[in-house]
Parts: structure tokens; C-alpha cells; sequence
């Protein structure tokens, strides 16, 4: 249960190309770019290498679902969208301009949005639904809700966690971006989070935990989640800023709005961080 070495390649890659159309949707009014760049690595292999995403932006009957519950960090899933061609690229431009639908969070006018987002706590609820739904239809589609740890303080997350333990819903898998901010503020500062695992087997939930940037480790927990009938929970441990040395782990680069050259400078400073790939046409810095 690996991923072959192009296929490590090839994903990063795609982590790479996510990341600098989050830095470009971080100007002209900004975005949650922080926690929007410690989830790519989860977002990528996900979409690439657990579920059909053709089966999700063709809205198939037996599709999986995502539902991204931490709605915003919704520049990573559009990031991703452009680059599976879900939508034009050129429309990311658009981002909280009238004359289009991209804006802080989730849209289902968006080609593969399932569902609004952007109440946190909500969309766990949403997703124990569907699956039950698909559960008593006897169908083999998976629900998948990605959640934010600070999110994690709401309470019907513990509550919708109870019931889809109870009730047996096995094709219901969580996974925590662990990236240990919640807003301005480190988790541990506010409201504890940890043991986080031994909270969720408490719940009824089968746990896993892995790196939430290795992108090899993602594959390998996914697989080992989905080997046994669910609900569960992958929690994998990230870094907010994930990308940009000058942003990450800080509590004020939760809301970023840059200038044009600021952005400019950060694009600069991604490709810093990965100098051998500066080489691929399809990664210069536009």
C-alpha cells in the first residue's frame, strides 16, 4: 500500500501547483491562505488517488463524496479544481468578485462542491446523512468530511461522532487537518485538544494518524482506514503556512491579505522550497 515514485513525484507536483493558486487568491480582499495551505497534501491525494474525481465533478450516482466541513480553506479545494479541470483556471481571478461564485467558502454552483460550508461543525451531520442514506440503499460509495481541529470545539461534531458509532455507519471517514491553530490561536492555548485519539476511540471511532504532508503516509493511512469498515478518522498532523517558511506556525497569518508584490515574493519563496522543480515548465512562476 505505496505510491510508486512517480506517483510521489507527479503528486507533489500537483501540492506545488495548488499552493501558488492559493498565494494568488490571498490578494485583491484575501483568504484564509494559512490553513488553506496545510491541507493541500490531504486534498491531493484524496482526489487523486482514493476517489474517482471524474465520478465527483461528473456528479455520477455511485460517486464518493467530499465534503470540505472546514469550508474556509476553500482556495486549496479550487486550487485543486482548476488543476483536475473541474473549472478554468482563469476563473480562480474571479475569487470574491460579483460575477462569480468564488468566494470565502464552498459554493455548489462550483463544478464538485457538494454542499454549502462555512458554519463550522456542520457539515459532519451532512455527511453521517448521506452515508447513512447510501448505507440503507446498500451502495458502495464512501462519504468524506474534512474537518479543521479547531473546529473540533464545536459540539456537534462529539455529537454527530456518537451517533454514526451507534448506528453503525461504515462508510463515513473523518479526516482532521491537525495543523494545531484555531484562528489566532495555538488549540492547546484554548481548549485542549489532545489525546485527540483516545477522544475519538472514547466516541466509537477507529483512529489513524499519520503526516498530513507526506504524501506516501496519506496513501498508506487512507488504504489501512478504508480496509475496515468505518466510521473512522485519519488525523494527520500538518503545519499551517505549510509552504512559506515566513507564514508558517504563526497565529497572525491566519487571514492574509497581500499586496500584489507580496504575492509576487511568496510565489518566489514556494519555489525556494522546491528548486528542483523550477525546471518543469509546468511549475514557473507565473
Amino acid at each position: 500500500m505505496h505510491l510508486s515514485p512517480s506517483e510521489i513525484r507527479h503528486t507533489r507536483d500537483l501540492a506545488l501547483r495548488v499552493r501558488e493558486h492559493i498565494i494568488r487568491m490571498s490578494t485583491n480582499g484575501g483568504c484564509f491562505i494559512g490553513a488553506s495551505l496545510s491541507c493541500v497534501e490531504i486534498l491531493c491525494v484524496l482526489y487523486q488517488h482514493i476517489v474517482d474525481s471524474e465520478a465527483i465533478r461528473t456528479k455520477r450516482e455511485d460517486r464518493d463524496v467530499v465534503l470540505l466541513s472546514k469550508g474556509h480553506d476553500v482556495p486549496a479545494l479550487y486550487g485543486l479544481f482548476a488543476e483536475l479541470g473541474f473549472l478554468d483556471a482563469s476563473r480562480l481571478q474571479n475569487h470574491l468578485k460579483a460575477n462569480d461564485n468564488i468566494y470565502w467558502h464552498p459554493n455548489r454552483a462550483i463544478p464538485g462542491v457538494e454542499f454549502h460550508s462555512g458554519s463550522l461543525g456542520h457539515l459532519i451531520s451532512v455527511g453521517m446523512g448521506i452515508a447513512y442514506d447510501m448505507q440503507m440503499r446498500e451502495q458502495h460509495s464512501r462519504v468524506f468530511v474534512i474537518l479543521g481541529d479547531g473546529e473540533l470545539n464545536e459540539g456537534s461534531i462529539w455529537e454527530a461522532c456518537l451517533v454514526a458509532a451507534s448506528r453503525g455507519i461504515r462508510n463515513l471517514y473523518l479526516v482532521v487537518d491537525r495543523n494545531h491553530f484555531q484562528a489566532n490561536i495555538q488549540t492547546e492555548e484554548l481548549n485542549p485538544l489532545e489525546p485527540l485519539d483516545a477522544k475519538f476511540k472514547a466516541f466509537g471511532l477507529k483512529t489513524f494518524a499519520c503526516s498530513g504532508h507526506d504524501v506516501d503516509k496519506l496513501y498508506t493511512e487512507f488504504r489501512r482506514m478504508l480496509q475496515s469498515p468505518g466510521p473512522s478518522v485519519l488525523v494527520a498532523d500538518t503545519t499551517r503556512g505549510k509552504g512559506l517558511p515566513s507564514i508558517e506556525a504563526r497565529a497572525d497569518r491566519w487571514f492574509c491579505n497581500f499586496s500584489t508584490d507580496e504575492v509576487d515574493d511568496l510565489l518566489l519563496e514556494l519555489h525556494g522550497q522546491h528548486s528542483a522543480s523550477l525546471h518543469s515548465p509546468a511549475l514557473h512562476v507565473r
